[in-house]
């Protein structure tokens, strides 16, 4: 979308956002270096906001905690999931309170009726069913790739003619919703990004540290992987069955709005907001 703001395709944007975790692979800091310079020449900012490095946080018991979707085995030998809360936190928080401020209607300022942003969501037509209104009333949502009829093969091929065919999926180093792909890919192509992930890895498995320092300690053991085996030891290679070569179909990844996996995240929306919205 922000190439086609760039082109005049769509009208251009009058600040692009990106939600940092602090806790991408590589290659998602190169592209977004590399559109970046692209946009600045089109005169549209680029601004990363932030609400901390998700990983830290993960780690440190005196952050602030949001769970993540981590694979889990409980006592009684069941499977579960923690609850979500990251992709509200880390995402979907910042980008509302960016979007506040450009407004100029900072938290706590109450945003006045009819002021809004139009904000705009890159969903393509094969993925329709994920296109929302808005739970806030300073913020209209838009989605230009369904207005264009582009489809998820037409994004690809279009990122192709300019130079990206290689992009990467934006998403957390350690997204428990990584698949075998992804995973095989952090592996293969950022080794530091791996080692990275192995050692979050061993660290979780008793839970964050957070609930034993509020004196509430988790049951059970806790995996990046769905196979609730330590990293290192998953097997991520691909299984021959005959002539064919079986690969594990990939979770669809985190995205701020009407997230691909597991179930929809919790809404990140402050007490003002949710009385906005009403």
């Amino acid at each position: 979308m922000l190439l086609l703001a760039c082109e005049g395709v769509i009208p251009r944007f009058d600040v692009a956002l990106f939600a940092d975790t602090g806790w991408e692979p590589r290659a998602v800091y190169t592209q977004l270096a590399k559109l970046t310079r692209i946009a600045d020449a089109a005169g549209i900012p680029v601004r990363s906001v932030s609400a901390g490095n998700i990983r830290h946080d993960a780690l440190d018991p005196n952050s602030r905690f949001a769970t993540m979707p981590l694979h889990v085995r409980n006592p009684d030998g069941t499977k579960g999931m923690a609850r979500r809360q990251c992709t509200g936190e880390y995402k979907i928080k910042p980008l509302k309170a960016a979007a506040r401020e450009l407004l100029g209607y900072p938290h706590p300022a109450r945003v006045p009726r009819g002021v809004f942003a139009e904000q705009a969501i890159g969903i393509s037509v094969d993925e329709v069913h994920r296109a929302k209104d808005a739970d806030v009333r300073y913020l209209r949502n838009v989605f230009p790739l369904l207005d264009l009829g582009m489809s998820r093969d037409d994004c690809a091929g279009y990122l192709s003619e300019r130079g990206f065919g290689d992009t990467v999926k934006s998403a957390c180093v350690g997204c428990p919703f990584s698949g075998n792909t992804r995973l095989r890919w952090l592996r293969d192509n950022d080794p530091d990004a791996w080692q990275d992930l192995l050692d979050f890895d061993t660290a979780i498995r008793h839970g964050s540290p957070h609930a034993t320092a509020r004196g509430n300690p988790l049951r059970g053991e806790f995996f990046i992987h769905r196979s609730l085996q330590p990293l290192g030891e998953v097997d991520l290679i691909p299984r021959e069955r005959g002539h064919l070569t079986v690969v594990e179909d990939d979770p669809d990844g985190c995205s701020p709005w009407s997230c691909r996996s597991g179930a929809p995240a919790e809404p990140a929306t402050s007490v003002e907001d949710a009385e906005r919205a009403a």
